[in-house]
């Protein structure tokens, strides 16, 4: 699966788990409902989806008393602005729609930004509630304050109010009066009738490579759709095993995961009752392993003194090992030891990251699973720098490594 294109494709969760869905099913991968009988052995290769998530099993050819899980896990979304339920303002001669935060952009990124927007739209016809995916064609723009009316910005910085400042501009109001929800419709067809949506903004200018070489890609939604991308891409090379492969697509990270799509909720572990009979799921997960791949913060090059002076990972320096004291990452010493024999195995180099004691430190799907499913985890990610902007960079060199490392995690253990 082509890296660019798949960042490019995967606006939103929905966008995202639909691409991986095309993925799965061009690789013998069959959809499959959480009631269906699903076959124990012969190397059945299945996926199930829950709105913006997904979780992808290839189950071994033959199965054993001594099977295990081996568990990949990301999550589909990434901070953005999403569209109020009712979005219409006018505001001296121009339409606007209203957003609302979804979880921790850096503001001032999506400022005079080329932005469009997608989502879900929640439709009924004949009777019935149907989903269809939208994708918005026009651009939209949040135009920032000029200096001459701001002379201060450049020294004080810009102070983003997410209530007043992230109304996107629409259209002249004498050319566009139609709501909103009725531009929506247009999506729709004679006999469909849309009853909600869920529709968010995002950076309209595609992914590339950068650097003198092209060894950096430049992109929206690095965080964590690099990680997505990247256990997609390992699942591809899990061997013939007695073990269970399992790719796990989470949504609502970002604001916490205690959502029915979320690591909180009990999505994955529904699937895992479809794989072994549910008596010997708790021994069989305390014996597994599970890598938790989300985004890392590389040392910026104008500002080293954010990082740990002996924990500061560098773009093209290899994949993270995030570890925390207070347990944020689900790392501890046995996980993180089993990953570096993965690392040695998979050839990829290694870097270990920690946050500065004087600093908070963020989270990831890591500890949810581990600690629900009592399964060992570890937390790694590609080096990133930009984390949380509208426009994130990586390098590319990272990003082969962790397809490698996750290979390996499938293959042979």
């Amino acid at each position: 699966m082509n890296f660019l294109e798949f960042l490019n494709e995967s606006v939103t969760p929905y966008h995202t788990v639909d691409v991986l869905k095309r993925f799965f099913l061009q690789n013998g991968y069959a959809e499959q409902k959480l009631n269906d009988k699903i076959p124990s052995n012969g190397g059945y290769k299945f996926f199930m989806v829950r709105g913006g998530a997904l979780v992808a099993v290839k189950m071994p050819s033959k199965m054993t008393d001594q099977s295990k899980f081996r568990i990949a896990l990301a999550h589909t979304d990434f901070p953005t602005l999403k569209i109020s339920p009712n979005p219409d303002k006018v505001s001296c001669g121009v339409k606007k729609i209203h957003t609302e935060v979804y979880g921790s952009p850096l503001f001032t990124s999506w400022l005079d930004r080329d932005l469009s927007y997608a989502g879900v739209l929640v439709y009924e016809k004949e009777k019935c509630i149907q989903t269809k995916l939208v994708r918005g064609e026009k651009l939209l723009r949040i135009p920032e304050l000029a200096i001459h009316m701001n002379r201060g910005v450049n020294q004080n910085g810009m102070q983003v109010d997410p209530q007043v400042d992230f109304d996107a501009l629409l259209g002249c109001e004498k050319e566009c009066s139609e709501s909103f929800a009725a531009i929506l419709q247009r999506d729709l067809s004679e006999g469909e009738r849309l009853l909600d949506f869920d529709v968010q903004l995002f950076d309209a200018q595609k992914a590339t490579m950068g650097g003198i070489h092209d060894e950096w890609v430049f992109s929206g939604r690095l965080d964590n759709l690099s990680s997505c991308h990247a256990v997609a891409e390992g699942l591809l090379y899990a061997g013939d095993s007695e073990d269970i492969c399992v790719a796990c697509f989470f949504n609502n990270e970002e604001v916490g995961s205690e959502t029915r799509e979320g690591a909180c909720g009990n999505f994955l572990h529904s699937v895992l009752e479809c794989t072994m009979e549910n008596a010997r799921i708790p021994s069989a997960l305390s014996e597994s392993f599970a890598l938790s791949i989300d985004m890392a913060h590389a040392v910026h090059p104008n500002h080293p003194e954010k990082h740990e002076s002996n924990h500061a990972p560098v773009l093209g320096g290899g994949i993270v090992l995030k570890v925390n004291a207070q347990k944020r990452y689900a790392s501890d010493a046995v996980s993180s030891a089993r990953l570096k024999l993965l690392c040695e195995r998979a050839g990829c180099q290694l870097q270990t990251f920690i946050m500065r004691n004087d600093m908070p430190c963020g989270s990831t799907v890591g500890p949810a699973i581990s600690s629900s499913l009592g399964i060992p985890t570890v937390d790694i990610g590609e080096p990133m720098l930009s984390m949380h902007s509208i426009r994130e960079m990586i390098a590319r060199k990272d990003h082969d490594d962790m397809i490698r490392v996750v290979g390996a995690l499938f293959n042979k253990m």
